[in-house]
């Protein structure tokens, strides 16, 4: 069931969707709201991603667009059913009205349950002072996808609040998993370690502040010649633990005294990184700790 309507308010949206609702015998078993704010250039996209992670987590997804322009004018899509595991709205704000996102879907909120926020590109500095950021329990931005990702990362870094996290560190949970056991495993200090990417990697540099803050000391980056991290080194007395990123979205792991072993390690779809960010709730502390250190070393530079 598709509905239209344009030149419409909050309060004409939300009975059309309990309309919708009643009509189509409901859609029980909401775990959350996705606030999605974006532009029309990445709107598929970020709709795809939300559609597929809803399959996990039952969701009302509200898709957010804002249209140049002088005249305040709202104009929205309603979507229930047709395989979908929840509501899906599309709102589009045009003039003024891009300044009154949380009036707007305040009363479109599924009530007693977290409201998340993702920018799938640029992002406001202040999430929290957001229109759309200020409703949110949590707040994800990506900023791997910016065009200038090391900028937006610090931006990110400086401006980062509880609650806030950024897909660039999701896509390092395989790489910090496999790094972490290594570490367990292994008795020996650690007297170096080497991050080697592609350049102006926004990952990297979340990976290397991660490990400089694990580790307590200098990590070295390095030029890898495939695209996004290569391969992690650390050296200990012992011998060299190492991932390197190889074909086939595997690579080898190896630890001092163990035989070299080819382990998966795919680059994963934006789905599979938002289906993830979906199932945390809470802040996440060790992110943060990554975070201020790429404050602290930018404020050095």
């Amino acid at each position: 069931m598709i509905i239209e309507l344009t030149d419409t308010s909050s309060r004409e949206v939300a009975s059309a969707l309990l309309d919708a609702r009643q009509r189509s015998g409901g859609s029980g078993g909401l775990v959350l709201t996705l606030l999605i704010s974006t532009d029309d250039e990445h709107f598929n996209d970020a709709l795809e991603a939300a559609r597929a992670s809803a399959t996990a987590h039952p969701s009302r997804v509200i898709v957010v667009t804002t249209v140049a322009g002088d005249t305040p004018r709202l104009d929205a899509t309603i979507q229930i059913g047709e395989g979908l595991p929840g509501d899906l709205l599309v709102l589009r704000l045009h003039g003024p009205l891009v300044d009154h996102g949380d009036a707007i879907c305040l009363p479109l909120l599924l009530p007693d349950s977290p409201t998340i926020a993702w920018w799938p590109r640029e992002a406001p500095a202040d999430l929290r002072a957001d229109p759309i950021g200020s409703l949110a329990n949590r707040r994800i931005t990506d900023a791997a996808a910016c065009p200038d990702p090391q900028a937006a990362l610090l931006l990110r870094a400086r401006n980062l609040a509880k609650g806030d996290t950024d897909l660039t560190w999701t896509r390092l949970t395989s790489w910090r998993a496999l790094l972490a056991a290594a570490l367990d495993q292994t008795e020996a200090p650690v007297t170096g370690a080497r991050v080697l990417a592609a350049a102006d990697n926004a990952p990297a540099t979340l990976l290397t502040a991660w490990l400089e803050e694990r580790l307590g000391l200098t990590v070295e980056q390095g030029l890898g010649d495939q695209p996004g991290v290569n391969a992690v080194v650390l050296t200990t007395p012992k011998g060299d633990i190492a991932v390197r990123r190889v074909s086939g979205g595997s690579a080898t792991y190896q630890t001092p005294g163990q035989p070299e072993r080819t382990v998966a390690l795919r680059r994963r779809p934006l789905t599979d990184l938002l289906t993830e960010e979906l199932e945390r709730m809470d802040a996440d502390d060790i992110f943060e700790a990554a975070a201020k250190r790429i404050v602290a070393e930018a404020e050095k530079h």
